[in-house]
Order: C-alpha cells, then sequence, then structure tokens
C-alpha cells in the first residue's frame, strides 16, 4: 500500500509543528511548502512555480499559510493580513486546479472570530454564514473564505474551511505567554472579564485535523473548538489556581490599552467575546479528549513550567 502524502503550506509555526509530527506518527509522507527553512520547499504565496508539483498525488493539503494577528492595526498591517491569507489561498486553488492527479482533500485555515461578538447568555455560534460589518478580524475571516471558495479547485477534492479557535499548547501559540503573564499577577478578569474565550487542545487539533481528513462527507465550514467555552473571568481563575501568584493585578480596559499599544498588538485579540460550538463535528461523531478547559490547562500547564525552569 503507498504511503499517503500530506502536503502542509505554512506549517513552520505551532500548529504547523504539530501537525507533521502528528500525521509522520500516522504514517504520512509531510511534504511542507513555505517562504523559509532548509527542509521546505520554497513558494512565494503568491505565484505558481516549481512548489506547485509537491501537490500531485497528495492525499491530504492543508493550508496554514497567513501572517500573524498580533500586531497594531495599522492600513499596512490591515492590508499584509488579508493578502497573506487571500493570495495564498488563491494561488493554491489555481495550483489544485493544474494537478493532473489533484489533493483528494483540502483543508483550509479560516478563524472562529469570523463570527460576531456574542454577550450574555446568547446560544453559542454554529457553522452558518458570516454576517457583513463587524471588526477587522471578521472582515478577514470573511475574506479568507470567499478566497477559499472561489479557488477552482476540482469538484473532486473536499474541500473544509477550519474556523479554529484559540488553539493550547505547551511549546507555542498563545497559552505559554498568558502563563507567564499569570505568574506575575495578570490571571485577573482582562476588561469585565464576561467575555467568553472558546478554546482547543492542540492534541484534538491535530486530532480533528485527521478525522476531517478522513470525512468523506464532511465538507464546507467546520468549528475547530471544544465544545465548552468559558468567560475569561473563569478561564483566568483556573490560572490563579494553579499558580498561585503573589500579586493579582486588576486588568481594566484602559490599562490593556495601553499595554496593548506598548507591546503594538490589539486589545480585540482579548477582549472580543467568541462563543463557538463545534456542531458538525460533534454531529459527525468526532470526540474530544479534553472537553473542559480545566483538563486542559492542568495538563498543559506542568510543561510550561518545566520549560520556563529549564530556561533559568
Amino acid at each position: 500500500m503507498p504511503q499517503p502524502k500530506l502536503v502542509l503550506v505554512g506549517g513552520n509555526g505551532f500548529l504547523g509543528r504539530h501537525l507533521a509530527a502528528h500525521f509522520q506518527g500516522l504514517g504520512y509522507q509531510v511534504v511542507s511548502i513555505s517562504r523559509t527553512g532548509p527542509d521546505n520547499v520554497r513558494w512565494d504565496a503568491r505565484t505558481l512555480g516549481p512548489w506547485a508539483q509537491v501537490l500531485e498525488g497528495a492525499d491530504l493539503l492543508v493550508n496554514l499559510a497567513g501572517r500573524s494577528v498580533d500586531c497594531r492595526y495599522s492600513e499596512a498591517n490591515r492590508q499584509a493580513i488579508l493578502a497573506s491569507r487571500t493570495e495564498s489561498t488563491r494561488v493554491l486553488g489555481a495550483a489544485v486546479a493544474a494537478c493532473a492527479r489533484p489533493p483528494c482533500v483540502w483543508l483550509n485555515s479560516s478563524t472562529a472570530t469570523i463570527y460576531p461578538d456574542t454577550r450574555g447568555n446568547a446560544p453559542a455560534n454554529v457553522e452558518a454564514n458570516p454576517t457583513p460589518g463587524g471588526p477587522f478580524s471578521e472582515e478577514v475571516g470573511r475574506a479568507w473564505e470567499a478566497a477559499f471558495w472561489a479557488a477552482p479547485a476540482p469538484a473532486a477534492t473536499r474541500r473544509v474551511a477550519l474556523r479554529t479557535a484559540i488553539v493550547l499548547g505547551a511549546d507555542g501559540g498563545a497559552f505559554p505567554v498568558m502563563t507567564r503573564l499569570a505568574r506575575f499577577g495578570l490571571c485577573t478578569p482582562q476588561g469585565t472579564g464576561q467575555q467568553w474565550v472558546s478554546w482547543l487542545h492542540v492534541r484534538d487539533f491535530c486530532r480533528a485535523v485527521e478525522f476531517l481528513a478522513q470525512a468523506e462527507n464532511l465538507s464546507g465550514p467546520v468549528n475547530l473548538c471544544a465544545p465548552h467555552p468559558l468567560r475569561n473571568r473563569e478561564f483566568n481563575t483556573l490560572l490563579a489556581r494553579a499558580l498561585r501568584p503573589l500579586l493579582k493585578l486588576p486588568q481594566p480596559r484602559w490599562l490593556l490599552e495601553i499595554g496593548a499599544f506598548v507591546l503594538r498588538t490589539e486589545t480585540e485579540l482579548i477582549l472580543k467575546s467568541r462563543k463557538v460550538y463545534p456542531e458538525r463535528l460533534l454531529a459527525a461523531g468526532f470526540h474530544f479528549e479534553y472537553e473542559r478547559c480545566a483538563a486542559a490547562v492542568g495538563e498543559l500547564l506542568p510543561g510550561i513550567i518545566s520549560r520556563s525552569v529549564s530556561q533559568c
């Protein structure tokens, strides 16, 4: 039986590393396409080139390409964030369309922030059409998915948009930063603390991608998030109980705005309420290893703490 092949685009980061290791463990040949890296197939994320040849006969194509949104939303940065997602998706579509043996499945990153801000006890967002308007993060999600569905991929290539929430891991992403700040006392509600946090353990992220690669009847948008979102206040309480900092410093909105300006980022990343539910994953039979955030935090924190101690 031939070895299955995963083509991983933009996989140099936290999620890409975990996906590559996960699928290698399943026996896949993993081929990475990226702008950098000595072992990667190089591309510029805008134009067709020799890199497109690696798509031939792929069982699975996963596109994670996109510039980080952890920056100030200047006009130049907004354009760069949008272009990094839409142009890479567009040129991948052209490459897939040109294949004699196109990938069987194409999973393209999207974002759970495509949904409107969810306050109060309103039902969680499920896989519905996004509404126009809203902040920049929603605009990015809509443009990203529009480029994906407009791509001229053949009908034989099944397509899924991964509307991914915050992914928690011990060795990358936002969670180690959150933990480091919490140890210095920033484990209190951010703003009102009433905003919802949708999240996903990195292990379940990899398992969900594997599940979607094999779920022949699933296409379209799919929410990648745990089934139990929690309030920002509750999330920070979990960190405070586990880390027991000597001080607990308040984080009112005005102070967060100053901090975001100094750190060259945006408060939307922590103040927007995201209450998302993985309806289609659950209906298709996916089972989470980490349904509750307390279990995920409890599993991940020892690894983060041991890394910080070894670096001292």
